[in-house]
């Protein structure tokens, strides 16, 4: 068997071990090693290979910005900044016909500005909404659907973990992808409260409306959440102005954070050290699965699969659009079966070379970036598809009276608004681009 069969094997081989419930991480590290140990033939060579890999990877600098991020994302949530985001939205939008699952999404889109996690904002914003949608006798299809799809946003708006792993793994701009991000971010809460708003009105019966808040109580709820408003200007502005870079500015973001939190007498020692223990958990899984999709990709790449794929694809003279449409397709089935995280590390090192061969009538860094946003939203439409959707599973666990055939029923219609925000930015590059270029204009 050549080299070349030998990686085409190992990817059916990788899927049965997920499918009997290996754990991602570790179905990768066997296959890696194995495939790696096939092709080179020496063990000792292989145990060398694994211990450079290991420190090579490890030791890269950009990857200290995860545990950061994931660490303001803890005090964020243990500081109960969350419940003053939902108190604002609904404020605001809770008088509306499905304006409590409004303010959800809302709530979920200012969460997703300081915490990187999807399924950090999904579970901790289903603690704070699905008692009041209970209360205002919301389905609990549409309830659980509307909070699995927001907490979406919270890998989409920046801050966002994936996004830092893409742009490490496609050698791309953190701070440009930040920027790209940041008008689908604000399409896909948009689409969301739409279908909220077209559900309730084809189900008119289906939720009450709570009582018209005051202007003034709206301002005192809205002065509520400046702590998130300044973490996301200082974090994200001073990025975008050059003032930090990612990493330092994860780092304020952090302690910024855990400061405000010990400032309004919501971080006692308990909780500061269930963050600390919560973001050391997080981090070691994300870089035991790091290490394991290193060492899978190390073994492609000592078989050439990437170059000779990517180098097929540009002899083929295949239409870029047609081969764009396929990626995104596959894109959706794998998130159906894996987890957003494992599917960027496992694919981009393999898809991105074919990719950028291939003449989309822009320029590679342009490509890069579109490129990114696109996978990361077609990554996060897989967190509320079954039957593998993360999302879904959390809430539901919250909700344990909704049966999770309703949950799955209840999120078709934010995943049917996912597909047509794919499509547009898919057709008008110049969405996800234009702030970027505008940036760029602006700030040489």
């Amino acid at each position: 068997m050549s080299n070349f069969e030998l990686a085409l094997w190992s990817f059916p081989v990788l899927l049965i071990l997920i499918f009997i419930r290996i754990p991602i991480a570790l179905a990768m590290l066997a296959v890696g090693f194995g495939g790696s140990y096939l092709v080179i033939g020496s063990p000792m060579m292989m145990m060398n290979q694994l211990k450079t890999l290991t420190y090579g990877t490890f030791s890269n600098y950009s990857y200290s910005i995860i545990p950061l991020f994931l660490l303001m994302g803890q005090f964020a949530t243990l500081s109960g900044m969350s419940a003053s985001l939902f108190r604002a939205a609904e404020s605001f939008l809770g008088h509306r016909r499905g304006g409590v699952a409004m303010s959800a999404i809302g709530a979920c889109a200012g969460f997703g500005a300081i915490c990187g996690s999807s399924l950090a904002t999904a579970a901790t914003m289903g603690q704070v909404a699905l008692p009041e949608m209970r209360r205002y006798g919301y389905p609990g299809s549409l309830s659980t659907g509307a909070l699995a799809a927001g907490g979406t946003l919270g890998i989409l708006i920046p801050p966002s973990v994936i996004l830092v792993i893409y742009a490490i793994l496609a050698e791309q701009n953190i701070e440009k992808l930040f920027i790209a991000a940041l008008i689908p971010g604000i399409l896909a809460a948009a689409g969301y409260m739409m279908a909220i708003s077209i559900w309730v009105r084809v189900s008119p019966n289906s939720a009450a409306v709570r009582p018209r808040v005051p202007w003034s109580e709206r301002m005192v709820a809205l002065g509520k959440v400046w702590p998130v408003l300044t973490i996301f200007l200082v974090v994200v502005g001073g990025i975008y102005l050059g003032v930090f870079t990612p990493t330092e500015a994860a780092a304020v973001g952090a302690a910024g954070t855990g400061l405000i939190s010990v400032a309004s007498g919501q971080m006692s020692w308990d909780k500061l050290k269930q963050a600390i223990l919560s973001t050391a958990s997080s981090t070691a899984m994300i870089f035991l699965i790091i290490l394991g999709a290193g060492l899978y990709n190390s073994f492609l790449a000592l078989t050439q699969l990437p170059q000779s794929s990517s180098a097929w694809v540009a002899e083929q003279g295949l239409n870029p659009w047609l081969v764009l449409t396929a990626v995104l397709v596959m894109y959706l089935v794998f998130g159906c079966i894996m987890d957003s995280l494992s599917m960027v590390l496992l694919t981009v090192p393999i898809i991105y070379p074919i990719m950028v061969v291939l003449d989309f009538g822009m320029s590679p860094s342009d490509f890069g970036l579109w490129f990114g946003i696109l996978v990361l939203i077609v990554v996060e439409v897989g967190l509320i598809t079954p039957p593998v959707g993360m999302n879904l599973f959390i809430i539901n666990s919250m909700a344990r009276d909704v049966p999770i055939g309703q949950t799955y029923r209840g999120a078709m219609p934010f995943v049917l608004t996912d597909m047509i925000r794919v499509v547009i930015l898919t057709a008008f590059p110049a969405v996800t681009l234009s702030l970027v270029w505008l940036i760029d204009y602006l700030v040489p």
